[in-house]
């Protein structure tokens, strides 16, 4: 069998941090920053993984786990039954992990990509999307929306809801701003803490998630009609909302306020799960003094596989 290549894109969260989780909407889109798998059959069952982040070997059916490349490996496992032999794979980034650009989902619904490739498995979006999902879920505990695993998949700008599951193209090519805050707290701890709080306050948290809904069916409506001025202030709303969820910080208030203070600037607000990673703008990247910006636009293509 031929050589495999797939790339995909990461991603970022333009709406729907959190909320996502409470069968609320999101918006997410794929980034032009990507990360490239190669596999390679090999006659053998030999497993052979060279990554930045570590060198492993194992074998298949005697599937070894590596704690450098937890999704790698659920991947690999849940589908090693499927597979017709051993392979090499080869994982590298365009951008580092500590960043985040959903690289964990990158890399996942790229590896799963692969191995389905190389299985002869279904390749359409819904059967990635699923298989990516219950690899996150198992590494994670079942935490996870799949927001970030959709955009990486279909590419481009997208409204996604978990339950049902609704996944939809938007149309548009928003100027946006990226900026890293320097630090990252791991999503899984975040959400922790935000569990703890809505255990604490049900009610309160439960209309909270209502109103990041609304708000983010709105910035919907508003990217289909091209009102981008109208999303800007919707981001701007919900990142007022992810501060009384208690995921923001001093760091990140200052980059969302400095931001806003740039005429090019239509909205501002924290990208991801909060406490640390980045911050989004809308309509402008002006240069922030202090932090660092990614330079980012929307990839249109999402994850695509080759074969040589």
């Amino acid at each position: 069998m031929k050589a495999i290549s797939v790339s995909v894109p990461g991603s970022i969260m333009l709406m729907g941090e959190h909320a996502v989780l409470f069968g609320e909407p999101a918006i997410a889109c794929a980034i032009d920053k990507y990360i490239h798998i190669q596999l390679t059959p090999r006659n053998d069952d030999g497993v052979n993984i060279e990554s930045a982040l570590a060198s492993h070997q194992t074998r298949l059916r005697q599937i070894k786990s590596h704690p450098a490349l937890t999704f790698v490996m659920a991947a690999i496992s849940q589908l090693e039954r499927t597979l017709p032999a051993g392979f090499e794979l080869t994982i590298e980034s365009e951008f580092a992990h500590t960043v985040g650009l959903g690289s964990s989902a990158a890399v996942t619904a790229g590896v799963v990509a692969a191995l389905h490739a190389y299985a002869q498995l279904p390749m359409d979006t819904e059967a990635l999307f699923d298989r990516a999902l219950s690899v996150v879920h198992e590494v994670q505990q079942g935490r996870g929306s799949g927001s970030d695993l959709v955009a990486s998949i279909q590419g481009g700008l997208v409204a996604y809801r978990m339950h049902p599951k609704t996944i939809t193209a938007l149309s548009g090519q928003p100027v946006l701003g990226l900026y890293y805050a320097g630090y990252k707290t791991p999503t899984p701890e975040v959400l922790k803490q935000v569990e703890t709080k809505t255990a604490a306050f049900p009610e309160l948290y439960s209309e909270l998630y209502r109103l990041m809904g609304l708000v983010t069916e709105q910035a919907i409506a508003a990217i289909e009609s091209s009102d981008w001025t109208a999303v800007g202030l919707l981001m701007n709303t919900y990142q007022g909302l992810l501060d009384a969820l208690g995921v923001n910080d001093a760091v990140l208030s200052e980059m969302v306020y400095q931001l806003r203070q740039e005429q090019s600037v239509l909205g501002a607000k924290i990208s991801g799960s909060g406490l640390g990673d980045c911050v989004v703008s809308l309509g402008g990247a002006p240069k922030l003094q202090w932090n660092e910006q990614i330079p980012v636009a929307i990839s249109e293509r999402g994850v695509s596989v080759e074969y040589h």
